[in-house]
Formats: C-alpha cells, structure tokens, sequence
C-alpha cells in the first residue's frame, strides 16, 4: 500500500483519524492521533516531530525532538476506536541525520535485517514466536508505608473452588498445571479467544490455533504465522493490543508478564527461527 492508495482509503471510507503507532526501548507501544486534515503526501514523506525525552530512556530535554516517519504499507483499520481510526506504524528517525534511531526496536529490526544479508550467510530470516498470556477477572496490588501485596481474581482459578458466587460456582476449572487443552466449561475462555482471533484477522494477521495454556486461571495461547523479522514483530503488536483490548471489552484484564502466578506455569514466549538463501530453507536437511 503506497501513501496515495492511504490518501485514498481515508477519503473512500470517511476516515476521521490516523493513529502513528511506535514501540518503546521496553517493548511497550505508543501512540499519537492526529485527524486527518494533517495527513496528506508530504506527511509520508517529512514524517511528524514529537518529544522524544518524554519517552523513558531515550532523548534529554536538550536533544528531544524526534521524527515518527510513518510507513504507509502498514495502514489498518483500528477495530476498537468509536470514531474511523487507521493505524499506521513508524520508525522513529534522528531529526538532523534521517537515520533510524538507535534505541528505536523498528529501525534496530531493519538494521539486523540488512546486516544480514551484508554477510552473505542468508538473505532472510524467519520468526515465529508464540506468545502466552494470562486473562483474569481483577488484580489488585499495593504498596506503602505498612506494606505491600497483590492479589488476582479469576473464576476459572483452582483456588477459586471454595468461593461462594452469586450465580453459583461452576466447579468446573483447571487444576494447577492442568489447563493444557481441556474442553469447556473447564476451558472457559474458549470464546473471548475466538473473539481475539476474529479481530486480529480484521487487522491482518494469519492465525493458525489458539488453545488454552499449562496454567489455572485463564492461561492461553494463540499462534500465528512465521514472518521476516520486522513484519513479524510488527504483528506481535497487533496481537498484544487485540488481546489487551478484547479482554478489556469483556471486563477482564490480560498480562504477557512472565510470572503473574508464584507455583504454577508463567508466560513462556518460544520463537520460532529460520534462515534461507535464495529460496532455500539453510536449516533443512541433516547437515
């Protein structure tokens, strides 16, 4: 998709707003809204300056303009705006230079991807991660000069058999370390799974499974397919925003943390790697 046929979709579909979406030293995305009145062929080309000092770990207040170049092939239709909303994603440039900004995770991605193909040894790696996730009903967490604590609330938790529920308990539920792939009702999160594959679709991604994970209280998983480095990085964002967001809109909350649970599974991220030259998957065969 060039900047014009962007140009386009904002008229053709009455788009009110473009949301320029870039991914912090942490992992973290963010994101600026301007209407649509700002964007047009010169803002793909000149990009649009923001603070970079506010941004933790990057500019001092002395250097903080930055530039969030915006890469037109990556516009998609934000599902969970009230008003028409596209996305598009940025590298986030060094104003005087036009070079990729070292801390940014974009550029470093594309610069990873040029270097290898500078080595002769592959001139494509793939990357499939698989991302695990916790979906709970309520945390609540604290500290302060008497102390400190956290605390989750989940139905389907396996400490949850002893409390009393308005509508009843369900009994049905993974015990610790037991929610690898049971059916409903002990798998209980079988539709707002479906829910979030359905919406990653809408944005662009390819799934291929999702299933509830190892761990009580709402672990799950939903895979999707290998990618170039930064394409794939690029739909790891998607997939944790719909998750964050799907979860959201059916009153839950959901984390990527490692260990939100002490005496069961954590969220485990395995990758997926690949090299190939010239059409030619390097790992395959027995050499």
């Amino acid at each position: 998709m060039s900047a014009d046929d962007v140009l386009k979709r904002i008229k053709d579909e009455g788009i009110k707003f473009v949301d320029l979406r870039f991914t912090d030293t942490r992992g973290k995305e963010q994101h600026l809204t301007l209407p649509v009145r700002a964007v047009d062929a010169s803002f793909f080309e000149e990009g649009k300056m923001f603070d970079g000092s506010s941004i933790a770990g990057w500019k001092g207040i002395n250097e903080s303009d930055m530039v969030l170049m915006p890469e037109a092939d990556t516009a998609v239709l934000d599902p969970f705006f009230e008003e028409p909303t596209l996305i598009v994603r940025c590298d986030v440039l060094e104003p005087l230079t036009g070079q990729g900004y070292e801390r940014d995770p974009r550029s470093l991605a594309k610069r990873a991807e040029v270097y290898l193909k500078s080595t002769g040894i592959a001139d494509t790696a793939y990357f499939g991660p698989e991302p695990e996730f916790f979906v709970f009903d309520s945390v609540r967490w604290g500290a302060d000069i008497k102390g400190c604590f956290y605390e989750i609330e989940s139905e389907e938790a396996d400490w949850s058999s002893e409390r009393a529920y308005e509508d009843g308990n369900i009994g049905h539920r993974p015990n610790v370390k037991g929610g690898y792939f049971p059916v409903p009702p002990v798998d209980s999160l079988q539709d707002l799974r479906s829910a979030m594959v359905l919406t990653m679709e809408k944005m662009g991604l390819e799934c291929e499974v999702h299933h509830h994970e190892v761990a009580t209280a709402g672990q799950c998983e939903i895979g999707t397919r290998f990618d170039t480095l930064v394409k794939r990085a690029d739909s790891l964002q998607i997939l944790k925003y719909c998750v964050h967001n799907v979860a959201h809109a059916y009153g839950k909350t959901s984390t990527f943390m490692p260990k939100p649970l002490v005496g069961d599974n954590g969220n485990g991220m395995h990758v997926h790697q690949s090299l190939a030259k010239g059409g030619q998957n390097l790992f395959a065969g027995d050499k």
